[in-house]
This record gives structure tokens, C-alpha cells and sequence, in this order.
């Protein structure tokens, strides 16, 4: 029979505690908060009081309902006020001492039936609940901060986890409007887990100078839609408390990709806490502020003298090929798309008008401006045809040996001084630059697809291109409406070297019987805020073109950890490359 939850305590009223206590009052609960002394219980009060009065302000319920809310909270600074709550939920600092003490004492106080929850984000729940007499009634509740707004609630079982605790707690947290997912007792759960493997990674990116903090940032934001960057997250997160949850991570799974990057360390060494202690990455205008100020290392834009810039070509006919061609002819640019027949050119050619009469249809463009854009595109189908443009880009396959082939016909074909640019995920830019007999003009111009729709430009300059023309790729980039980001020529350059990891990661996670393909979705989304879950992006982005992905990324640093999925690799034998084929991780 199921345990009726009327009541609930709550030990640890800090941002995380006292977020807690109020949404079990604005769900009906009673609820008992406990603190170490009065200041404490004062800080509680004020904290769980303006969030409330915040809410009142946006509409959430009215202030009669608040004063209702907060009626429902006692204060306390003794467990033993506990003795008549259903349920306990602990919120204090991570430290597994500290955790096991107030569990042995919770045993002491609380009713043999009661549960016992953790709200730990990374420390074992088995070995919290050890410190009782009753294990079995041990389950870690993770909430995600603000409790109040957050969705997610990960409801860790132990071995010994009894099952209808495990039952009565999902019906708790819906009964709070949360989104529950069960999982097994492992580091950092789903969320954590997968997130911090990532924000490590974007770590020692920065560290390595490989790209600025703000391109980092903003390769994520318009890459992948992703609500923020992974270094303005590590500051908003706190590097102490990010630094904390990798040690555990590192310690339960021996992997490197866990194990926290030296510059995270050392910035803690210097104080250097994120947002709370106004520095981190970034430089804020104050303590707990969110306004990022101008520092030493804010970036100066790309500055230098540039090409000029005004007939174009693209070589290629598939999806990026044309909404490239697309971007630049509604930007005034005379564009040559060079197709391998009529026939593609015509086709291509008419795929772009299609595109730009949705466009007409959604008022965003006139037929006047849709005819002159079309105007500006001439099909070809020779490279002699491109010999006058300033710049060529190539968007065939991703194939090396097709892409040098282009390459050397681009650079018998255009004219001198034309820069060349390929628009290459995965492979060497300076593959692409060898084959010609003018590797400074050579650059990468990595757009997203839609390539209309998508911001996002990584321009990857290879050990030989040239200054001007990097500053040149830069310049054109902003002419477009787009956000270039700069890196240098290495495997997955900024966003696919950070995403796929983080794909594989959720894929041996699923390999592991850890979670189900559904609960690790849902946590991603509903815990992070990323616009899709792993499985899901997987199976849109092509489970062949992923492992390519993986496998190069893999190729080129040699780290176990970037090996791909086994599971990944039979998935791809078994021809279910995802959406495309109808099945993937999932079936269509």
C-alpha cells in the first residue's frame, strides 16, 4: 500500500534546501526545515521569502496564496522536530561525512517507516544510506537548481532500495510537478554525469588556448542551441562545486575524461570561484552577479587587411551546398554553382527557389527580392566556369579523396589571389590545402545545417593560411548575418568535438543498462535545457555519419574515452542509421 505523504522535512536550507521546502509548501505539504543555527534559519526565511515574492510578481499565485505557502514552513535548528514528517529529504554540502552523520542521526529521531532521501548530486547513495539501520528506506532525490522552476527530479535506487520506496517517491515528486527518472546508483547519475564529462572537456579546450572562452561559448549557444556555454556554465555551476563532482566522478569510474582539468584547480587555488566570487572564466561587475564585464582576455575582433570579396562560387549541389549559395545571393553576393551536370544545377536551382518561396509565403521575403536573389545565381558545370571568383567554397561529400580532387581542380581553375574554402565537419582542412599549390589560401568555413537558418560559422585556419585570409573569412562571415567562431585545424574543431563525445558517453551509459534511451533523453532536456536529448540527436544526425565522427575524433587524440560505443558500431552493421532509415535507437 502506498505511503500517504502529508508531511515533509527538510535538513539544509541553503539556495538548494530552501527551494526544496517551498515547492513541497506550494504543493499543500507541510514541511519542517532545519538549519545548523538562527542565522541560518534567518537566511532561509529571506531567501524562500523573495523567491516567493518573485513569484507573486510574475503572475505564479497571488499573495494570499503565498502567505498560505509560507505558513506551511516551520523553522528549526533541532532534528528531533522531525519526529512526526513522512518523508525527509537532506540538502547539505556534499561531503559524505557530513551526510552520514545526519543520516545515523535521522534514524535516531524518524519513524522505522519513513524515508530517508539524499538530495546528493554525486556522492553514493548506498554509502549514505549504510550509515542507517534501514538502508532499504534510502533513496537519493536529486533536484536541479532553482528547485522551484527545474523539472527534473533523478530518484537514485540502491541495491537494497526497497521497491515501493522507490514507487512512493515518484508519485511524491509528481505530486510536485515534477518529471521523475529512477536510475542506479553511479557518479554523477544521468544529468551530471553526461554534463560534466563535457564541461571538462570545454575546460581543457580553454586551457589549451585552442579557441577563445566567448567562440567556446557561442560554438554551443548557435551550434546546438544549447542555453548556455559550457564555460559561462562552469561559472554560474561554481568551479568548487565542479571541481568536487569530477573528483567523484574520476574516482567511481577511473575514467580520464572525468578526471578534472588542471585549470579548474588552479583557478580555485586563486579564488577564482565563477559568479560567486565575481571571476572566473569571466569577469562579472560583482559578487553572485550575472553581467559579464570586459577583462584582459576578452578577444579584440579579427582585425587585418582583407580581399575583396563579390562573385563567389559553391561547388556542390546537396542540401549545404544550396542553402550556402542561398545565404550569399540574398546578401548581395553574385554566386557561380558549380554542379557536375545540367541537370544537377537545374535541380539544385530549383530546390533553392522552393526554399525561397517559403520564405515569400511567410512574409519574411518579397517575390521582388526572391527574383533579384535567384537572379544572382548562375549554374555551371565546369570549374573554368568559377576562374573569376574571389572565393570558392566546396560542399561535395564528406570524402577525403573527392575533396582533394576538387581542391586541385580549384586551384588549376581559379584565378590568383581567390581564396578556397571547404566546408568540412570532420576532415583536415590542410588535407584539402595540400593538394593545392596555394595552402595560405586555404580555410575552413564550417557552416551548420540549415545553413539559411543556422548562425553558426567555425572558421578553421590550418598552420599555413594566411592572416588576411583568415580576417577575410571573418569579414564575410559577418556580411552574412552569421557568428564566426575561430579555431584551429583539428578533428571536430570546436562543437562536434565537444557534442560527440557527449553523444558516446550517453551510449555507453545505455550499453551499461544504466538507464533507458527515454530516462537519459528526458533528463538531458529537462534537466540541462537542451533542445533534444542524445538518443534523439543521434538518430536525426545519422547513427553512419556519428561513428564517422566518433571514429576520427578517436584517430586523432587516441583516448580511450573517445573510442566509440560498441553499441554505436552494431547499430550502423545493422543498417539502423536512424530517422533516415526509420529506425535507429528508436523506430519511426
Amino acid at each position: 500500500m502506498a505511503r500517504e505523504i502529508h508531511s515533509v522535512g527538510v535538513v539544509g536550507l541553503g539556495t538548494m534546501g530552501a527551494g526544496i521546502a517551498e515547492v513541497a509548501a506550494r504543493n499543500g505539504l507541510t514541511v519542517v526545515g532545519v538549519e545548523v543555527d538562527d542565522l541560518c534559519v534567518a537566511r532561509a526565511r529571506e531567501h524562500i521569502g523573495n523567491s516567493t515574492e518573485r513569484a507573486v510578481a510574475g503572475g505564479k499565485f497571488d499573495a494570499g496564496e503565498r502567505d498560505a505557502l509560507l505558513r506551511r514552513i516551520t523553522f528549526t535548528t533541532d532534528l528531533r522536530d522531525l519526529a512526526d514528517v513522512d518523508l525527509v529529504v537532506e540538502a547539505i554540502p556534499e561531503s559524505l561525512e557530513l551526510k552520514a552523520s545526519v543520516f545515523t542521526a535521522l534514524e535516531q529521531v524518524c519513524r522505522p517507516e519513513v524515508i530517508l532521501a539524499s538530495n546528493t548530486s554525486s556522492l553514493s547513495v548506498t554509502e549514505i544510506g549504510v550509515h542507517t539501520g534501514r538502508p532499504g528506506k534510502v533513496v537519493g532525490v536529486h533536484f536541479f537548481n532553482p528547485a522551484p522552476v527545474q523539472k527534473l527530479v533523478e530518484i537514485v535506487r540502491t541495491v537494497v532500495t526497497e521497491p515501493d520506496v522507490v514507487a512512493d517517491v515518484e508519485a511524491f515528486a509528481r505530486r510536485l510537478g515534477k518529471e521523475p527518472v529512477v536510475i542506479g546508483d553511479r557518479a554523477g547519475f544521468i544529468a551530471n554525469a553526461l554534463l560534466f564529462g563535457y564541461l571538462n572537456h570545454a575546460a581543457s579546450m580553454y586551457e589549451s588556448r585552442y579557441a577563445s572562452r566567448e567562440d567556446l561559448d557561442a560554438a554551443m549557444r548557435f551550434g546546438c542551441g544549447y542555453p548556455m556555454g559550457p564555460l559561462a556554465l562552469l561559472d554560474l555551476i561554481g568551479l568548487d562545486t565542479a571541481y568536487e563532482i569530477l573528483e567523484t566522478m574520476y574516482r567511481q569510474s577511473r575514467n580520464r575524461l572525468h578526471a578534472p582539468t588542471p585549470v579548474l584547480k588552479q583557478m580555485i587555488t586563486a579564488g577564482l570561484l565563477g559568479r560567486k566570487s565575481g571571476r572566473g572564466f569571466y569577469t562579472y561587475d560583482g559578487v553572485d552577479s550575472p553581467v559579464v564585464v570586459s577583462d584582459v582576455d576578452t578577444p579584440l575582433r579579427v582585425a587585418g587587411a582583407t580581399r575583396n570579396v563579390a562573385r563567389v562560387g559553391v561547388v556542390g549541389t546537396g542540401t549545404m551546398a544550396t542553402g550556402i549559395a542561398e545565404v550569399l545571393a540574398r546578401k548581395d553576393f553574385d554566386v557561380v554553382l558549380r554542379a557536375r551536370t545540367t541537370e544537377k544545377a537545374d535541380l539544385a536551382l530549383a530546390r533553392m527557389r522552393k526554399s525561397l518561396d517559403r520564405q515569400v509565403v511567410k512574409g519574411r521575403l518579397s517575390e521582388a527580392e526572391r527574383d533579384a536573389t535567384l537572379a544572382r545565381v548562375l549554374g555551371a558545370t565546369e570549374f573554368d566556369e568559377l576562374a573569376d571568383c574571389d572565393l570558392v567554397i566546396e560542399a561535395v561529400a564528406e570524402e577525403l579523396t573527392v575533396k582533394r580532387e576538387v581542391f586541385r581542380a580549384l586551384d588549376k581553375a581559379v584565378k590568383p589571389g581567390a581564396i578556397l574554402a571547404t566546408t568540412t565537419s570532420s576532415l583536415p582542412v590542410i588535407e584539402c590545402a595540400a593538394a593545392t599549390a596555394r595552402p595560405g589560401d586555404v580555410v575552413g568555413l564550417h557552416f551548420f545545417n540549415p545553413a539559411p537558418v543556422m548562425k553558426l560559422v567555425e572558421v578553421v585556419a590550418t598552420i599555413s593560411t594566411e592572416s588576411d585570409v583568415v580576417a577575410t573569412a571573418d569579414a564575410l562571415c559577418r556580411a552574412l548575418g552569421k557568428h564566426p567562431v575561430h579555431c584551429a585545424d583539428r578533428a571536430g574543431f570546436i562543437v562536434n568535438a565537444l557534442l560527440f563525445p557527449y553523444l558516446n558517453d550517453a551510449v555507453k551509459m545505455l550499453e551499461a543498462h544504466y538507464a533507458d534511451a527515454d530516462a537519459i533523453d528526458t533528463a538531458m532536456k529537462v534537466g540541462c535545457g537542451l533542445p533534444m536529448g542524445p538518443f534523439e540527436l543521434l538518430d536525426v544526425v545519422g547513427l553512419d555519419v556519428s561513428l564517422a565522427i566518433e571514429r576520427s575524433l578517436y584517430y586523432e587524440f587516441r583516448d580511450a574515452g573517445f573510442a566509440p560505443a560498441p553499441l554505436l558500431e552494431h547499430l550502423v552493421t545493422a543498417g539502423r542509421l536512424g530517422r533516415k532509415t526509420g529506425k535507429g535507437f528508436r523506430d519511426y
